[in-house]
C-alpha cells in the first residue's frame, strides 16, 4: 500500500522546468515568473492550486494562488525582488469546502431544505480555524455557531450566499492531504546586466592613435569616451596575455611569422608568463586596473577573453605536462579543426589523471581576475572543453563573485549551445550572423522566444565578430550594416559588435572565407577613431533609445507583426506603456514598400481611433487611425524604422 492514499490529486506538467528539473532558468531582478501546471482529481470535486516560492536566503514558503485556464491546465505568477537562488513548485488539493459551496448554491436555488447542508459546511470551516488569523477565527467561529443554530436557519442561509464564505475557503483550504509536485525547482537571478547590455569589442594593441606603433591601455583609456558616447555599457577585449614565440603566426595566419610580427593574442603564454600575465606592451597590471575605474566611470564595463588554451611556450606546459595531450613522438598535439591547423596553440586535455589540480587553476584564472575588478568574461569555444567543468566552475566564480556574466563563444551544433547555457552560462552567441532573409529571422526569434529556450538561453546578437567577416557584409553597402547592427540590436536586449572594423564598414574579405583579409587576430591595425558616418550616427542613437526605452530592455516580449512584402520585417515590442515597432528593409538597394499591420488589439484602441507614431531615429510624427499602414524607404533613406507608438 502507498504512503500517499489519501493524496488524490495529479500535479504534472509544471512550466518552466528544464530537463526535469536538472537546470534552472534565468531571470533579472524585476522579473515575474509565470508558472503552469495539470492539476485534476478523480471525480467531480473542486480542485485548487498554489505554487510556492522562497529565495535561498529565506526559510518560509510564500505562495500565490493558481488559476484555472482551460482543459485543468493552472497558472500563476510571482515576482522575483532579488537576485541569486528562487526554489518553487506548486502543490493541489481537493477542495471539498468549495465543492460544498457550490453544491450548495445549485440544491438551494432547487429550494431544497438546506439545514443537512448547513451543518456539513460549519465542519467544514471549522477546519479552518487552526490556520486563520485571529480576527478571522472570530469571523468564523460567529459563522460556525450560526450555521449549527437551526434557529438562525435564514440567517445561516443569508451568511453561506454571502462574500465572506467564500472568501475564507479561498483563503484558508484544508492541505492536510495536499498534493506537492515532485521537484523544486529553480530559478537563478542574475544582476541587470545579464539581460540587457551592449557590447563593443576591440583589439587594445589597436588602439595607438599613432600608425605603426602597439596599442597600450593609456591609450584605451582614450578611447573610453568614445564608446560611451556611443552608447556602449560592455568593453570587451580579446585576450591581453603574453603571446607565445614557438609556432607565432604571421600575418593573414601565415604560418611563419617574419620578424616583428605580434601573433595570435590567443596563443597565450611565453617566458614573461600565462594567463594571470599581462603582455608587456600593453602596460602593467596597475594600467590595467586604473582601465578598468576609468572605464567605469564612463559607464562601462570592462570584459576579458577566457581562452583555456596555451601557446607551447606557456609555463603550464613545462609545469603541468599531464595537462596535454602527448602524440607518440614526443610532441606535444596541438589545436586542430580541419582542415585548419593551429600549431601556435595547445588544448588543454581535459580526460587526464591529474584533472582536480587542473580544474582548481583554470578556475584561479577566473578568481584572479575578479580580484582586479573584472566580472564579465567572454569564454572562447567553450564548447571544446569539459561541459562537466563548466557546470561547477561558473557555479562556484559565481557563488564567490555574485553578479559574475559568463559569454558562451560557441558557433557549433545547437544541442551543445543549448547544454552550455543550461549548464549555467549568463549570455549565449546565436546564430544571428547568418539569419539572413525574413524568413530565417522569424523563424529563429520564434525558437529563441516561443520555445522552452526562452527560459534558460539568452541570446546575445553579434552582426559581426573579430573572426566572422559575414557574406552579407562583404560587400561594403551602408544600408547593410545598418540593417544588421539595428536588428542585432533591437530584436535582441544583448548584443555586440566588433569595432571599429563595424562602425568604419571596413569589410575586406579574405578570399573565399568569411574573414577579414589583415585581421587584427593576427597584426596591429591603425584606425581613425576620430571619423563619424551616419552609422556611427545610428549606433548612438538606437543605444540612447534601448536605454530610456524599456520595451527595448527585453527580448521574450518580441511579437512580429504581418506585413506584405518579404523584404520588409516588422516587429513590435512593449513592457507597460511603452510601445516600440520596428520595421526594416532587408534588401539593401531598390525601393520596397507595404502595409504593415499594427495590433491595435493590444494597443486597445479601434478602427478609426488616431495614434501617435514617432520616429525616434529621424524625429518624424505621423498620425495612424488604422490596423493597416503603409511604409515606404527609397534606397537613400534610412532603411529602418524605430517607431514609439503613443496612444
Amino acid at each position: 500500500m502507498t504512503e500517499h492514499g489519501l493524496q488524490r490529486v495529479i500535479v504534472e506538467h509544471v512550466t518552466p522546468e528544464i530537463d526535469a528539473g536538472r537546470f534552472y532558468i534565468k531571470k533579472i531582478p524585476g522579473d515575474i515568473v509565470r508558472v503552469e501546471a495539470d492539476i485534476f482529481t478523480d471525480g467531480h470535486d473542486h480542485v485548487g492550486g498554489r505554487v510556492l516560492y522562497k529565495h535561498e536566503d529565506e526559510k518560509k514558503w510564500m505562495y500565490t494562488p493558481m488559476h484555472l485556464m482551460y482543459n485543468d491546465r493552472w497558472q500563476a505568477s510571482f515576482e522575483l525582488t532579488k537576485t541569486g537562488f528562487y526554489q518553487y513548485t506548486v502543490t493541489g488539493w481537493v477542495d471539498h469546502a468549495l465543492t460544498w459551496l457550490e453544491g450548495f448554491f445549485k440544491k438551494y436555488q432547487d429550494a431544497q431544505n438546506m439545514a443537512v447542508e448547513l451543518l456539513i459546511g460549519a465542519d467544514l470551516l471549522e477546519i479552518m480555524l487552526t490556520q486563520a488569523s485571529k480576527p478571522d477565527q472570530k469571523k468564523l467561529t460567529n459563522i460556525i455557531a450560526t450555521l449549527r443554530d437551526s434557529s438562525k436557519y435564514d440567517a445561516a442561509i443569508n451568511m453561506v450566499l454571502g462574500k465572506d464564505v467564500h472568501h475564507f475557503i479561498e483563503l484558508y483550504p484544508d492541505l492536510e492531504n495536499a498534493t506537492t509536485y515532485l521537484r523544486e525547482l529553480k530559478v537563478y537571478v542574475d544582476r541587470e546586466k545579464a539581460g540587457f547590455s551592449s557590447w563593443y569589442c576591440f583589439f587594445p594593441r589597436s588602439a595607438s592613435p599613432i600608425e605603426g606603433k602597439h596599442g597600450t591601455f593609456k591609450d584605451c583609456e582614450a578611447l573610453l569616451p568614445r564608446i560611451a558616447e556611443m552608447g556602449f555599457d560592455v568593453l570587451y577585449f580579446p585576450p591581453i596575455h603574453p603571446i607565445g614565440d614557438t609556432f607565432r603566426k604571421g600575418k593573414n595566419n601565415t604560418v611563419n611569422a617574419l620578424p616583428g610580427d605580434d601573433g595570435v593574442p590567443y596563443a597565450i603564454g611565453s617566458k614573461d608568463g600565462g594567463h594571470k600575465d599581462i603582455l608587456k606592451d600593453l602596460g602593467t597590471l596597475t594600467d590595467f586596473k586604473h582601465l578598468v575605474k576609468e572605464a567605469a566611470a564612463h559607464g562601462l564595463e570592462i570584459a576579458l577573453d577566457f581562452a583555456i588554451q596555451c601557446s607551447p611556450d606557456h609555463p603550464y606546459v613545462k609545469k603541468h605536462p599531464k595537462w596535454f595531450k602527448w602524440r607518440p613522438d614526443g610532441t606535444v598535439q596541438y589545436a586542430e579543426n580541419p582542415p585548419k591547423k593551429y600549431q601556435d596553440i595547445l588544448p588543454i586535455n581535459f580526460e587526464n589523471d591529474d584533472w582536480q589540480n587542473l580544474w582548481k587553476e583554470l578556475k584561479s584564472i577566473l578568481d584572479y581576475w575578479c580580484e582586479q575588478g573584472v566580472r564579465i568574461f567572454r569564454v572562447d569555444n567553450p564548447h571544446t572543453k569539459s561541459f562537466n567543468f563548466w557546470e561547477w566552475c561558473i557555479a562556484e566564480v559565481q557563488k564567490k563573485y555574485p553578479g559574475t556574466i559568463f559569454l558562451s563563444e560557441a558557433f557549433t551544433k545547437p544541442k551543445v549551445m543549448k547544454e552550455l547555457a543550461k549548464l549555467g552560462y549568463t549570455q549565449s552567441y546565436t546564430y544571428y550572423v547568418w539569419r539572413n532573409s525574413k524568413q530565417e529571422i522569424v523563424e529563429y526569434m520564434d525558437e529563441l522566444t516561443q520555445t522552452e529556450m526562452k527560459d534558460y538561453y539568452r541570446p546575445n546578437f553579434w552582426p559581426n565578430t573579430h573572426d566572422i567577416n559575414p557574406y552579407s557584409l562583404q560587400g561594403g553597402n551602408e544600408n547593410s550594416f545598418i540593417s544588421r547592427y539595428f536588428m542585432a540590436a533591437t530584436l535582441s536586449s544583448n548584443y555586440g559588435i566588433f569595432g571599429p572594423v563595424y562602425e568604419l564598414m571596413y569589410h575586406e574579405p579574405y578570399p573565399g572565407k568569411e574573414e577579414y583579409l589583415n585581421s587584427e587576430k593576427y597584426e596591429v591595425r591603425h584606425w581613425d577613431w576620430s571619423k563619424r558616418n551616419r552609422l556611427t550616427e545610428v549606433i548612438t542613437k538606437v543605444n540612447h533609445a534601448r536605454k530610456v526605452n524599456p520595451a527595448l530592455q527585453h527580448t521574450n516580449n518580441l511579437m512580429f507583426c504581418q506585413i506584405h512584402n518579404d523584404n520588409l520585417l516588422a516587429y513590435y515590442k512593449r513592457t507597460g506603456d511603452n510601445i516600440i515597432m520596428c520595421v526594416v528593409k532587408l534588401d539593401p538597394y531598390e525601393k520596397q514598400f507595404g502595409h504593415v499591420q499594427t495590433p491595435l488589439w493590444d494597443l486597445g484602441i479601434s478602427p478609426g481611433q488616431d495614434f501617435s507614431v514617432y520616429d525616434i531615429l529621424t524625429g518624424n510624427t505621423y498620425t495612424w487611425n488604422q490596423e493597416w499602414n503603409y511604409v515606404q524607404f527609397e534606397p537613400w533613406d534610412l532603411p529602418i524604422h524605430l517607431f514609439r507608438i503613443e496612444v
